[in-house]
């Protein structure tokens, strides 16, 4: 048997579905090392040429393959490098067939770990204007209730004690399944049917699709983790209707308002682009504002970058040295916001899971140290003694 090498870029989606492709590879004689690709941005495209070329040269004698975003979208290119052996499209990428045609079929079983990702949709129905992953990913498609009970059922059996479901979309899911069900249909039915279930996540979700149960669930459900990392993008109107998004300001304040109001320990996190074309000073304002206005204490702030075949790149682009300048604003801003929200918590007791490496997260995923002789995948109640620069210092209860 082979042991794989799988580089993973972009999403959680991503990453959930490496460890499929982890599995297959591994019960294979053929060396093999994969880079499952993102699109997102050209960046992510110039860091997966980087990790071919650096694959390549740690693994001279091996079988080098790509899938993902990139071998969909950037196909033709990435096939012309001398280092790639083959593509896999991302449609094929679960179909052990597409790794090793000759290969017997495999029983995949989850590795135990501590955090378990299960992808529950792929694909996005929508046509944001900076995004091209609909191009990669196709249409939305979602797993049924049963088979997502099932995968969920074997991570639980393998020991993994907190589940993070994730998709593309993933609020979207449900959509396309008779009966078009929502996401607090799925969610409901994990807690009722998954008794063992003590810890649930979910990955960055679009605020405009949270229906009225899964607000219930994430209202007053405590096995639902007091963590939400929203989609937000943009906190001016413009540049929200410029990015063909389908929430407002208003919309995602009222909803951070809403959550806040029934269960004032819940954490917010969110995605938010720094200098999208045709941002003035002005709408700069508007965006660094909502990280206050929505207390944002988990940020991701991505610098706007071009991404040829997206309508935005056709747009008037702010200069990048502006762009550049207004995501470390903006980034000082989520700084000071989880700082503040950090410092609150010490003299609290937080129930933490332990990870590798001494520390672990808070239900609220605030990072703890952990204390001497608590290790991976243990929960216990921890007093909040201090803070350690970005990490709070955790001790016995």
């Amino acid at each position: 048997m082979s042991v794989p090498e799988i580089i993973t870029l972009g999403c959680r989606l991503n990453a959930a579905e490496s460890e499929r492709i982890h599995a297959m590879l591994s019960a294979q004689d053929t060396p093999t090392v994969v880079v499952n690709s993102c699109a997102v941005t050209q960046e992510a495209v110039r860091q997966t040429r980087k990790a071919i070329r650096r694959l390549r040269r740690s693994h001279p004698g091996a079988r080098l393959m790509v899938t993902g975003c990139a071998a969909d979208i950037e196909g033709e290119q990435l096939a012309a490098m001398p280092e790639v052996d083959a593509l896999v499209p991302n449609a094929n990428k679960l179909d052990v067939k597409h790794w090793a045609p000759a290969a017997p079929p495999v029983v995949e079983a989850p590795r135990a770990r501590t955090r378990a990702f299960v992808p529950v949709q792929n694909g996005c129905d929508h046509s944001c204007t900076f995004c091209i992953i609909p191009q990669g990913r196709g249409a939305s498609r979602s797993l049924p209730v049963d088979e997502v009970v099932r995968i969920v059922t074997a991570h639980l059996e393998a020991g993994a004690p907190e589940v993070v479901l994730t998709g593309v979309d993933v609020t979207s899911w449900g959509h396309d399944l008779p009966g078009s069900p929502r996401m607090g249909t799925l969610v409901r039915a994990l807690f009722d049917r998954c008794p063992s279930l003590a810890r649930l996540r979910l990955s960055s979700i679009d605020g405009a699709e949270i229906d009225d149960e899964l607000e219930e669930i994430a209202a007053h459900e405590p096995r639902f983790m007091p963590h939400l990392h929203l989609s937000l993008q943009s906190g001016d109107d413009m540049i929200l209707k410029r990015m063909k998004r389908r929430h407002s300001r208003a919309d995602a304040i009222a909803l951070v308002e809403r959550l806040k109001a029934r269960r004032p320990d819940i954490a917010v996190g969110a995605d938010l682009i720094a200098g999208f074309p045709t941002e003035t000073e002005e709408m700069h304002a508007n965006n660094l504002s909502i990280i206050d206005a929505c207390d944002i204490v988990h940020g991701h702030i991505f610098p706007f970058s071009p991404r040829p075949g997206t309508p935005a790149s056709r747009m008037p682009q702010v200069d990048p040295l502006r762009v550049k300048s207004r995501a470390a604003e903006m980034r000082e801003r989520v700084a000071q916001t989880r700082s503040r929200w950090l410092d609150g918590l010490v003299g609290t007791t937080q129930i933490v899971l332990g990870e590798e490496g001494g520390s672990g997260h808070a239900e609220n995923f605030a990072p703890v140290r952990l204390p001497t002789g608590m290790g991976a995948s243990m929960t216990a109640r921890l007093k909040i003694t201090g803070r350690d620069g970005g990490m709070l210092i955790g001790e016995a209860a």
